[in-house]
């Protein structure tokens, strides 16, 4: 399982670089930015990626509703030129209340408009032209988008329910996980989307997770800070069906906590249930944050 780490992109520039310059003198060789409500986080990426040239980009996820697929292939292929072909594209629905209650798009039929989407950008992302009509989404190509000539980059769906899993096991690399706990990971996630991969003739896909991780003695405060810092998790429908199925009743519950040889032991858990590449998102006080960052690059250095 490789370890990679969670590269926060809502703020200034400046500090963002000055971060990601910092994880990566320390040995991370890979991070992944999510896409809330800050900055563009493909922009950042390019950005970043032109100044640290040696390290994987990814992103965790793209929401998919505000960006038209030929827009995001032209994009996605234009940061991946710019970073030496270092970029993981994730994408997701993002939730019913955000897409229907902030931008006015209808959020029916999930699924199929997920696979009308890939439908489309999938082969867009591999330079090919494309001539799509779905029922939600329709495009249409007369020639490559962005850069002719750049490598591929890999492509990933947020994926958590049986279909969605299965989609992005038929038509792509991997998923990207958020709030998903371990017995969860290998009871469900990973057989399905593994066997969906297997019956479309594709490769193992990647499975890329990211959750808390605290190393710390005060176990009480540190489940408190994570279960206000993450609440609004439990709150969101996808989410909290992972929860339940993992008979989580807080998002502590699926982090991992506690002293550095517990942490370390939770990473192999994570990784026995079939993670591939475990990107952390540290919280607490600093030392906590500090130690977490020292148990992951251990992790990473006797696993490599």
């Amino acid at each position: 399982m490789r370890i990679a780490i969670g590269l926060d992109t809502d703020g200034p520039l400046e500090r963002t670089l000055a971060r990601a310059t910092s994880l990566r003198e320390q040995g991370f060789t890979s991070m992944w930015s999510s896409q809330i409500f800050g900055p563009d986080t493909l922009t950042v990426l390019a950005i970043v990626g032109r100044e640290l040239p040696d390290i994987d980009l990814g992103t965790a996820v793209i929401p998919i509703q505000p960006r038209h697929p030929s827009m995001l292939a032209a994009q996605a292929r234009t940061v991946q030129e710019a970073i030496g072909g270092h970029l993981s594209l994730g994408i997701g629905l993002s939730h019913q209340v955000i897409v229907e209650g902030l931008w006015g798009i209808s959020f029916e039929r999930p699924v199929t408009y997920m696979r009308e989407y890939l439908n489309a950008l999938a082969p867009m992302l591999r330079g090919e032209n494309v001539s799509a009509q779905g029922e939600r989404v329709s495009a249409v190509t007369m020639s490559p988008l962005g850069p002719k000539e750049t490598r591929t980059p890999s492509l990933l769906v947020a994926a958590l329910g049986p279909k969605m899993l299965k989609l992005a096991g038929a038509l792509t690399d991997g998923t990207v996980l958020w709030m998903t706990g371990r017995k969860t990971i290998a009871s469900h996630i990973s057989p399905t989307i593994r066997a969906a991969a297997a019956e479309a003739g594709r490769p193992a896909p990647r499975v890329v997770c990211s959750l808390p991780i605290t190393v710390t003695d005060d176990i009480l405060g540190a489940r408190e800070r994570v279960n206000t810092q993450y609440a609004i998790y439990g709150t969101l429908p996808s989410y909290a069906k992972m929860m339940e199925r993992e008979g989580a009743r807080e998002p502590a519950d699926v982090g991992l906590m506690g002293t550095k040889e517990q942490v370390l032991e939770q990473l192999g858990e994570l990784a026995n249930a079939g993670v591939t590449e475990f990107s952390g998102a540290p919280t607490g006080t600093q030392d906590e944050r500090d130690a977490a960052l020292e148990a992951l690059l251990e992790y990473g250095a006797s696993h490599s």
